[in-house]
């Protein structure tokens, strides 16, 4: 007799809940967030809505392979972000015996140049070595220290390495205000991006394979990780981070334009990700200018929509 009365209750509960859908009703289940509903791709695009600017964005779960495309295939200024595959090509020589890190480099008043870092209060004639250099470079994004850099690798030796990496849209142009031309500036088109171009897919190639030990060497790779981490600017990728999530990341700034690339360490995945916010209108050189903050919230997405 319990079965049957079981069995009874059941039909009713089940006939409700057919009755509810056609008719359209929300059941409990219905009545979920639209958010966790939403696809990634309407997450993001929804983010970025009405955002004065263009924004382009590629991401990748290292682990699941999971990945994210917003116009991820075409070609950004880099801004600073480029001193990231510039530190690559110095390591690269340093391995291959072309460069010491011990080696010497004299700073002149020449050779000082505006903007980001610290190497413009040093005396003239301080004296600093290579792996100070490039340290300088990614933690502080040391402009005179770029500078100083390329004088050493040149601008067509970075560009060499990463087409033997298969990175053919990462170009490193010139010096930070000039000089140093590299063959890629002599194309008019390049003209455009300044320092240096890349794709946001082909910055998050780059950081994988650094991941994977598979740029210069795998000691080589994690020294590079190790630099990124401790790299200072964190008001887009890692702002707001929790100490206990790491970051390895390269950031950059130019008038109107803010760039990001990196790794962030999630429970859920290691979340490779480059996001350029590009035209917007208004000139704004604080931590909380709107590419930035865009920047973040990308990030945070992100993080969320591939970590699943």
């Amino acid at each position: 007799m319990k079965n049957i009365v079981f069995l009874f209750i059941a039909l009713l509960l089940l006939a409700d809940v057919t009755s509810a859908q056609r008719n359209n009703v929300r059941t409990p289940a219905d009545s979920a967030p639209k958010t966790a509903q939403q696809s990634l791709d309407e997450v993001v695009r929804e983010a970025v809505a009405g955002f004065n600017g263009k924004v382009w964005v590629y991401a990748k779960n290292l682990d699941t392979g999971k990945e994210f495309s917003l116009r991820g295939d075409e070609k950004v200024r880099t801004a600073s972000t480029i001193k990231f595959p510039i530190m690559a090509e110095a390591f690269r020589q340093v391995a291959e015996g072309k460069l010491k890190w011990d080696d010497l480099i004299t700073l002149t008043k020449e050779s000082k140049v505006t903007g980001s870092g610290i190497l413009g209060e040093f005396s003239d004639g301080t004296k600093i070595d290579l792996r100070t250099a490039v340290n300088l470079m990614i933690v502080v994004s040391d402009n005179t220290a770029t500078n100083l850099v390329l004088d050493k690798v040149t601008a067509d030796s970075v560009n060499d390495y990463m087409d033997k990496l298969g990175l053919p849209a990462t170009r490193s142009m010139r010096k930070v205000l000039g000089g140093g031309d590299s063959k890629a500036l002599q194309i008019p088109e390049n003209r455009l991006f300044g320092l240096g171009s890349s794709t946001p897919r082909e910055m998050v190639r780059l950081l994988e394979m650094l991941e994977k030990g598979e740029v210069v060497s795998k000691q080589a790779s994690d020294e590079m990780l190790t630099i990124l981490r401790r790299q200072q600017y964190k008001n887009g990728i890692g702002r707001n981070q929790v100490d206990t999530t790491p970051v390895a990341s390269k950031s950059g700034g130019l008038d109107r334009l803010r760039s990001d690339v990196g790794i962030v360490y999630t429970r859920r995945g290691r979340i490779a990700m480059a996001i350029t916010v590009d035209d917007m209108p208004v000139v704004d050189w604080g931590t909380d200018n709107p590419g930035h903050i865009m920047i973040w919230k990308l990030s945070q997405i992100l993080q969320e929509g591939l970590g699943r």
